[in-house]
């Protein structure tokens, strides 16, 4: 009976630790880079101890490109380069990362891919990455990450930048 209680709260914590982002289970759903298009914009925020910032472009060529830091105690812990383009039908978020000194931590040919999973008016599910707007001024964005065996979900709260 234990193990069965113990099954069933193991579920319910992975469930709800989970809950802002979506695995892809099948096909990306069609879509185009203008239901996206209001990520474009320069964002900062704080998430894994320090002050996180992430410029994107508005939707031209195909895609949106995207840059993002994480600074930590005053220097650069990494980058990422980042893309949402169209991949036939639909969307895919592709990203690299980099040190602070730009090695990268992908292979050369290597990205790490987030194909699209669902699209709503305010809210971008990529495979275990989401977007959700707040309002004109604000942005949540969740990720899984793994680290040792365990994934988490990370969530990172943007406010735009004013130019």
């Amino acid at each position: 009976m234990r193990l069965i209680i113990v099954l069933i709260l193991s579920f319910t914590f992975a469930h709800i630790s989970a809950q802002n982002t979506k695995k892809l289970n099948g096909h990306s759903p069609d879509a185009t880079l203008d239901q996206v298009s209001w990520i474009a914009g320069h964002w900062k925020g704080e998430a894994f101890g320090g002050i996180v910032e992430e410029v994107w472009t508005p939707p031209l060529g195909d895609s949106m490109m995207g840059s993002f830091k994480l600074v930590n105690d005053g220097k650069v812990s990494f980058y990422e380069i980042c893309t949402i383009r169209k991949v036939e039908n639909s969307l895919t978020l592709q990203l690299k990362h980099f040190h602070g000194d730009l090695k990268g931590w992908e292979e050369k040919d290597e990205t790490v891919d987030f194909p699209l999973v669902e699209i709503g008016d305010r809210v971008v599910y990529f495979d275990q990455l989401t977007f959700r707007k707040i309002d004109d001024h604000e942005m949540h964005v969740f990720v899984v990450v793994s680290d040792g065996g365990s994934a988490s979900e990370v969530p990172f709260k943007y406010f735009r930048v004013k130019d």
